[in-house]
């Protein structure tokens, strides 16, 4: 889940789906030259930008920490590992793509309510969110489990896959393509608008499943751990919203986004702004 700011009017942009707690540490990434950010947001940074030709994720062998049922201090100690690998993952291919000034996000995990420049968490019906006004992940240590239908936390990509979609969204906005995402939504009808936030909601799952996909060796899925991952995914569509609030995709699709970059590993697979209206419904 995403808040952000448009024209002075508070507009949410459904970027995720779990929430976390309490703060953790920040980014340790540099900031490069501003002539070569894309930041700023563009439609060839969306529909070409050189991320898509820099193949798949450069291996890190991250090895995360099991989490114990109840305990939010493991589920901290998860996440900021996670996060870790994540900045490590991300900051080689940004460098890979010849493009500068990756910064990796700050992090918010939280145990109580709290707020945030894009708003109030946690949110009904989520536990995880990206603020691009901070640049900020948001994460509700007890929520993410909480909104996980009941998956035991033996089941980590679950959970791994929350955190790799919600830092996803930062990847787009570091390449450009949510700033380009959240121009198309203030400027379009209700049907347009939603079908920019499925864009970008499932262009988070490619990436999140490119990820997982390139730490299949260190992050091993039994089969049924793979399942647990697609099943959650499945459920989490939007299938009996309003055409208004269909704004994160079919159950088929947002499951479907995920397989996508997990089996074909490289980026160029999580062009979701060249296909077709039909491929992201």
């Amino acid at each position: 889940m995403v808040l952000a700011t448009l024209g002075g009017v508070a507009a949410l942009f459904v970027v995720a789906v779990l929430g976390y707690a309490l703060a953790g540490p920040g980014s340790k990434a540099g900031a490069g030259d501003d002539a070569t950010r894309l930041r700023s947001g563009s439609k060839a940074a969306a529909l070409s930008g050189p991320l898509y030709g820099s193949g798949a994720l450069s291996k890190i062998k991250c090895r995360l920490p099991k989490i114990t049922e109840h305990d939010e201090a493991s589920m901290r100690r998860f996440l900021d590992t996670l996060s870790d690998c994540l900045d490590q993952a991300w900051e080689r291919q940004f460098a890979k793509a010849g493009v500068q000034g990756f910064t990796a996000p700050q992090r918010v995990f939280w145990s109580l309510p709290g707020s945030s420049p894009c708003g109030s968490y946690p949110a009904p019906g989520a536990s995880a969110f990206y603020c691009p006004a901070n640049d900020t992940m948001y994460v509700g240590l007890s929520n993410v489990v909480d909104t996980a239908g009941g998956e035991p936390v033996s089941h980590y990509a679950v959970y791994a896959r929350v955190i790799a979609h919600e830092y996803g969204h930062h990847v787009q906005e570091d390449a450009g393509i949510l700033e380009y995402g959240h121009q198309l939504m203030a400027s379009g009808g209700t049907d347009a608008r939603a079908e920019t936030s499925r864009r970008i909601e499932l262009q988070a799952q490619c990436f999140a499943g490119a990820f997982l996909s390139a730490e299949r060796r260190t992050l091993p899925m039994t089969h049924a751990q793979y399942e647990a991952m697609i099943d959650d995914n499945r459920a989490r569509g939007d299938d009996e919203s309003r055409p208004d609030l269909h704004d994160h995709g079919s159950g088929r699709h947002y499951a479907g986004w995920v397989v996508r970059g997990y089996r074909q590993g490289v980026l160029s697979a999580c062009n979701t702004w060249t296909v077709s209206a039909a491929d992201v419904s």
